[in-house]
């Protein structure tokens, strides 16, 4: 197994090399460990496909609880992984700095904090409150004992604002107050996603899977993008075909649904790995 330093370095390399690379989102020790088997090279969690698992919506998570989560997480596998810290669990910096330590110390080699306060008529935080936020998440980061890879999320387009304009500054605040990596979740196309590459000089992460722009690993890296997340798309997706599924059993009384299951056996033999 490699050490968690090993895992820090093995994830900044990732994004130091050419091309992009899938970062796919788990949300379970057994989706970890299948995502392992197909060869992925890092893993990122996903705080709603989580919440989903344990049957509530996303961002009710209290801390304690997303913790032990990342630590499952990082024990099944040997692959680095980054972890959704949503907003840092508190809107104070501070807070948000003792998250990346916690979180540090659950085993992940990476995170990710948000500038979406979910406050109500204010849902992303001011300017100048997010760069705070964001410069003690990385000064918490520079303080560990390894690489710990720090995404800076502009959640803009998340809560219905579509402003590239400031999404933009708010990223390039961001790269300033230290972010290793920078993430404008939901752009809606090939334009907005190349501006923000062309007005960064850090990696950007690109989510795929949402509603709307569908780009192919190749189209990305040739734009510049460095790093493709999934966010909640597989858990969704999983959650479709349950839904299906149990559709068809209680308006139907047949079971079609199990044709499209994946056989006992092979999934037996995944997890002999």
């Amino acid at each position: 197994m490699l050490t968690q330093a090993e895992k820090g370095q093995v994830f900044r390399a990732l994004h130091q090399r050419n091309g992009a690379f899938i970062i796919p989102n788990p949300w379970d020790v057994g989706t970890a460990r299948l995502l392992a088997h197909f060869g992925f090279e890092a893993l990122a969690t996903t705080s709603a496909g989580y919440a989903f698992s344990v049957g509530q919506r996303d961002n009710t998570i209290e801390r304690a609880q997303m913790m032990e989560h990342l630590s499952a997480i990082a024990a099944a596998t040997d692959l680095p992984v980054s972890a959704d810290l949503e907003n840092g669990f508190g809107d104070a910096p501070e807070v948000v700095a003792e998250t990346i330590r916690l979180a540090a110390a659950a085993g992940v080699v990476g995170g990710s904090i948000e500038d979406m306060s979910r406050q109500p008529g204010h849902p992303i935080y001011e300017h100048e409150r997010s760069v705070e936020r964001i410069r003690a998440a990385a000064e918490a980061a520079r303080a560990l004992p390894f690489a710990f890879t720090l995404t800076a999320r502009a959640e803009n387009y998340l809560v219905g604002n579509p402003d590239l304009k400031d999404t933009i500054r708010r990223l390039q605040a961001y790269q300033e107050a230290g972010a290793d990596v920078l993430y404008a979740p939901g752009l809606t196309g090939k334009d907005e996603i190349a501006a923000v590459v062309g007005s960064v000089d850090r990696p950007v992460n690109v989510v795929m899977g949402l509603q709307g722009v569908q780009l192919s690993r190749d189209e990305l890296a040739a734009m510049g993008v460095k790093r493709i997340s999934v966010g909640s798309s597989l858990a969704r997706a999983a959650l479709g075909a349950f839904v299906r599924a149990a559709t068809e059993m209680r308006d139907h009384g047949t079971f079609a649904f199990a044709k499209d299951a994946v056989s006992f056996r092979e999934i037996s033999a995944m997890f002999e790995e």
